[in-house]
């Protein structure tokens, strides 16, 4: 191998080789000792934690709910580019490319070891990837052949680099892939998920009345199938947790500290609901928001267990993964409230990416302040003297959902046109909405059936186009009187305000 433009290409390549390596062994020693300490991951998920809240806004704004693998696919190129750095400085001067390597190393074990409930083990998989990385970058470069020579100084040809990266580069991706089939945690919880069996609800909630789903092409259906519902958390990794070791914390500004596990949630006489969760983060016309039939026991029983002390006015819940919610105590003592712990969703086990075994429903409270999946602990408190994670990054302490309105579509039908969409106002109730063409009167549209004041409702506007384009505009009204308001807001730091406009030609 000979050219200094070469002996580049082969450190960059050494550089990549090595800490993707590190990286594949890493994930192995995750699956052994600490299934919930990848190194991406936890890298991954420090970057969440650390990251501003107009950032986290930023990502969530641009890609959704593909945030995650937004992120997860970022910290990857930006691990490659600092790999062939480290490989390209080591080239030119030692040691400070492998110096690069260590540091990428501490900051994995960093990453780790600050963690919410992080033990001691978590640090092995960073540990390993980094002494993994460290040795092969340095072997690699005692691999690369010297100007002018025609050997290295192991004495291997430019072929012989080659074979040994591929061969390190394979081993790192078997390691990887041995390390994602050692999870056994995820498929022992996917095992016991899938063999429970939810207990039959104390109260039963009917099936949404006819017509409550106008079955419009291209219209939100009124139940969101579990596999289409929306996915908005902070958790890079999917938590894995065994309801035969779940448990749930009540504590703080109580007379009586309650502790309950699995079994002692299923023999407790479930409720069913329906709920229609809400994202802060759902901009005007926005899709992050779903309508699902929730099995669950209230809130209120077990915080009537606990006794609440006078002048608490909030519970921080707990999320296994360390996310905590504030939300106000009234909203889950109210007996008009359906808050739960859920257990069930649309009459299966709670999937795992919607906080299987157990999580919060909180109807009419957007989820930032409410709904924590995978939770484990609620402690009684009050505002003044915690915050919950992201009233930290600057959002509001109470987050009451907002009267919205959205056009899903607009098609032919009949002679004519329809225009289609849904309206809520969780926990008060949609009384009616009104959609305008252009600039003419508002028209009123007609409402499905509601199922309840806690769940969106369909409505549709049947009207003759003349040909050309048009610009629609929906608003709806609340069940008491209030009128959605048409100032445009961002959803930061309560939510989105504003009328949602859809243009077409017909």
């Amino acid at each position: 191998m000979e050219g200094t433009r070469a002996r580049r290409l082969a450190a960059a390549v050494a550089g990549v080789v090595a800490v993707a390596a590190g990286v594949g062994l890493g994930e192995l020693a995750a699956g052994v000792v600490a299934p919930s300490a990848s190194p991406i991951v936890v890298v991954g998920s420090g970057l969440v934690d650390a990251a501003p809240g107009w950032a986290k806004h930023l990502v969530i704004d641009l890609f959704g709910t593909a945030d995650k693998t937004v992120l997860i696919v970022t910290v990857g190129v930006v691990l490659v580019v600092a790999a062939a750095v480290a490989g390209l400085v080591e080239l030119r001067r030692p040691p400070i490319g492998s110096l690069i390597v260590a540091a990428l190393g501490v900051v994995g074990v960093v990453a780790a070891l600050t963690r919410h409930a992080a033990s001691p083990l978590d640090a092995v998989p960073a540990i390993v990837a980094a002494l993994v990385a460290l040795i092969g970058i340095r072997l690699l470069m005692r691999w690369i052949p010297t100007p002018g020579e025609t050997a290295s100084a192991a004495g291997l040809t430019r072929r012989g680099f080659l074979g040994r990266a591929v061969g390190i580069g394979v081993v790192g991706a078997l390691a990887a892939v041995g390390g994602i089939a050692l999870e056994a945690g995820g498929r022992t919880v996917a095992a016991a998920r899938k063999a429970l069996k939810l207990p039959t609800p104390a109260t039963a909630v009917p099936a949404p009345p006819a017509g409550a789903d106008f079955r419009i092409p291209d219209l939100a259906p009124i139940v969101t199938p579990n596999d289409a519902f929306y996915r908005i958390d902070t958790a890079l990794q999917v938590p894995q947790i065994d309801p035969e070791t779940w448990r749930l914390e009540i504590t703080g500004m109580v007379d009586r500290k309650i502790t309950l596990t699995w079994h002692e949630l299923l023999a407790l006489p479930l409720e069913e609901s329906w709920t229609t969760l809400t994202c802060v983060s759902n901009v005007v016309g926005g899709d992050l928001i779903g309508n699902a039939r929730w099995l669950g026991y209230p809130i209120r029983h077990l915080l009537e267990r606990a006794g609440p002390a006078a002048g608490a006015d909030m519970v921080l819940s707990t999320s296994q993964d360390g996310f905590t919610a504030s939300t106000p105590i009234e909203a889950l003592r109210d007996p008009a409230r359906q808050a739960i712990l859920a257990v069930g969703m649309n009459g299966e086990p709670l999937p795992a990416e919607h906080g299987f075994p157990v999580r919060m429903v909180v109807p009419g409270l957007y989820g930032y302040v409410s709904a924590t999946k995978w939770v484990v602990k609620l402690e009684v408190t009050r505002y003044d003297k915690a915050t919950a994670y992201w009233t930290r990054e600057g959002w509001a302490e109470r987050g009451p959902i907002k009267l919205e309105s959205r056009i899903d579509v607009v098609r032919p039908s009949g002679d004519g046109m329809v225009a289609a969409g849904v309206a809520w106002h969780q926990h008060v109730g949609v009384r009616g909405v009104e959609v305008r063409i252009d600039d003419g009167e508002w028209r009123p549209a007609e409402l499905s059936t509601p199922i309840s004041a806690d769940t969106w409702v369909q409505w549709r506007l049947p009207w003759t186009a003349a040909k050309g384009r048009h610009t629609l505009a929906v608003r709806a009204i609340g069940a008491d009187g209030e009128v959605q308001t048409a100032t445009t807001a961002d959803v930061l730091p309560d939510g989105a305000t504003g009328y949602h406009t859809m243009q077409v030609t017909v």
